[in-house]
């Protein structure tokens, strides 16, 4: 077994439908990688390090909102730095997730996000793919003519956000 199949099995994969209200995506796999990266003393400094190697853009610290939203012009990536949280994906019906210090979390353009609580020192950092700009959409009806053509234009990224040119991204999300 290669070092990519290894990897990929370390990766979970969780497919959402259409909900009405919230896109989602039923062709690419939400990626839950389990303790991927070792935060050290600054679990800042170890998730931006790691996204940013591999060229994912636009990173930001915070933490999740805690209302259902998702991105129509871009994937993105979310690094648990510190901390814990318990995150619905996929909308109102979609599965609570809890993510830990180390977790991964690689969310495709229209699927829903939302934080269903948190610890007090949740820390997380997000990104982008490379010359993807994100959105912020909420599921209100106005917007969806726009945003279901906006998801079908997202373009598959280049690089996986935590191994790079090899990662389990790459094969999983094989257009």
């Amino acid at each position: 077994m290669s070092d990519q199949g290894a990897t990929n099995q370390l990766v979970q994969q969780f497919r959402f439908e259409d909900d009405g209200r919230i896109p989602n995506s039923p062709t690419l796999p939400l990626l839950v990688y389990a303790g991927v990266v070792d935060v050290g003393d600054d679990g800042v400094a170890a998730v931006r390090r790691r996204f940013s190697q591999a060229n994912w853009r636009g990173i930001w610290v915070n933490g999740i909102y805690d209302y259902h939203h998702y991105h129509s012009t871009a994937h993105e990536v979310l690094g648990i730095a510190r901390g814990s949280a318990d995150v619905q994906f996929g909308g109102e019906r979609g599965p609570i997730l809890r993510v830990y210090t180390g977790d991964v979390v690689v969310i495709p353009a229209g699927v829903g996000h939302c934080n269903r609580g948190s610890s007090a020192d949740l820390q997380v950092v997000g990104a982008y793919p490379a010359g993807q700009d994100w959105d912020l959409c909420t599921g209100q009806p106005d917007e969806r003519p726009q945003v279901l053509r906006n998801i079908e234009q997202v373009p598959l990224p280049s690089t996986d956000p935590v191994y790079g040119e090899y990662g389990p991204l790459l094969d999983l999300w094989q257009a």
